[in-house]
């Protein structure tokens, strides 16, 4: 079993995600991806896990090392919790252990980090000393679906944001684990290279992308000018491993 994961991203007209790059600036709307997050959260009754990568990892992170201080400790790679009960967690790919947290929650969700098993003990060590869960999925590179099934079986998790940046929201595609994708369409352009899009795979060719069916839920016209779809989706990758 695994969370029911619903990517929820905001984008210019041509696919971009950083919003300050987008023009013209009178058509962006200030708030408008947390705003819709709240609503998607308050959809499911109050309980909004969400999921961001590395880079947004570093973002949020308030350490200012470039890493944790050497430790003589030394860890087993098992799942470590600070706790076990919270109505919503800040989920995060980090599998090298790049990001130094010094802070335990984000708006009061609890961060919880997502690691390999190549950290090294001095990252595990800051982890705990910060009040920051992990879990282990993977020996040098993350296994996305062991990671949502052990999200649903040792915290309950069902339901789960997907929100970026790119790079995540691309890996989880690959792997055929979005089921849902909320996209917001602003009146805006980037009108360069360089910045991210909604997902990215990396530079080389990988190919189509693993989507069997992609069907419209929902369609709006916000204030603005924005446009809301939501699709449901349906991944040939796991319509495979189902049969």
């Amino acid at each position: 079993m695994k969370p029911y994961v619903l990517c929820h991203m905001v984008t210019s007209v041509d696919g971009r995600i950083w919003g300050s790059r987008w023009r013209p600036k009178g058509n962006v709307v200030p708030g408008l991806f947390e705003r819709l997050h709240d609503q998607l959260v308050a959809e499911h009754g109050g309980g909004g896990s969400w999921l961001c990568g590395r880079v947004t990892a570093q973002e949020f992170a308030k350490g200012t090392e470039p890493q944790y201080p050497p430790s003589d400790q030394v860890f087993p790679r098992e799942n470590w919790f600070t706790r076990r009960e919270a109505k919503a967690w800040g989920i995060f790919l980090d599998g090298s252990g790049k990001a130094v947290w010094a802070r335990r929650d984000i708006g009061g969700d609890p961060i919880l980090v997502i690691l390999t098993e190549a950290v090294p003990d001095s990252h595990l060590a800051g982890l705990r000393s910060d009040g920051v869960s992990y879990i282990f999925a993977g020996a040098t590179e993350i296994d996305l679906a062991a990671a949502l099934e052990t999200l649903h079986r040792e915290l309950g998790i069902d339901r789960l944001l997907l929100e970026g940046g790119g790079g995540a929201n691309g890996a989880l595609l690959r792997a055929g684990l979005i089921d849902e994708l909320s996209l917001v369409i602003s009146p805006a352009i980037d009108g360069s290279s360089g910045a991210p899009t909604v997902f990215n795979s990396g530079d080389v060719d990988l190919g189509p992308a693993p989507i069997e069916s992609m069907t419209l839920a929902s369609h709006e016209v916000l204030d603005g000018g924005a446009v809301w779809l939501r699709y449901r989706l349906s991944a040939a990758t796991r319509l495979q491993s189902l049969q």
